[in-house]
């Protein structure tokens, strides 16, 4: 089962902290991987923040985290820019049932389980059925992986 921190959240929402780098990397540290919204500028500069480019983070910020991180793509030049790329585990979605990551992952929308070897996002919104899931993304990701 794979345990993925939303935005860096692992024991409820602070909004005023996700997608900190640091509170990010407090996540990692702890043994979580890590959902991150990634913003896209003038091809190649990179952002965190879920509403807005917030904070700056370098190319090697990423890659040094690589195998921890599922980047959602918060721009169109994100998508675009990530596409280019064949390391990083990104998507695109919106409001859609699920989409597919460039790792070939399920990434499910909150409310739609259950979907059979799916990702389970914020599975505590809807109390989705999760026993078919390979993964879970949520706020409080710590309650989940006891």
């Amino acid at each position: 089962m794979k345990f993925i921190s939303h935005r860096g959240n692992t024991i409820g929402k602070f909004p005023n902290l996700e997608n900190n780098p640091t509170y990010i990397q407090k996540a990692l540290d702890l043994g979580y991987e890590v959902e991150i919204d990634v913003w896209v500028e003038d091809w190649g500069v990179l952002f965190l923040g879920h509403d807005e480019p917030q904070y700056a983070i370098t190319l090697d910020w990423l890659k040094e985290r690589l195998s921890n991180l599922w980047i959602h793509c918060k721009n169109i030049q994100a998508i675009e820019w990530f596409n280019t790329t064949k390391d990083f585990n990104y998507f695109w979605h919106e409001k859609d049932t699920l989409t597919l990551t460039s790792k070939n992952y399920l990434w499910a929308y909150p409310g739609k389980q259950p979907i059979r070897e799916s990702i389970a996002v914020l599975p505590e919104i809807y109390q989705d059925n999760i026993e078919n899931c390979i993964g879970i993304c949520s706020d409080y990701i710590k309650n989940y992986k006891k």
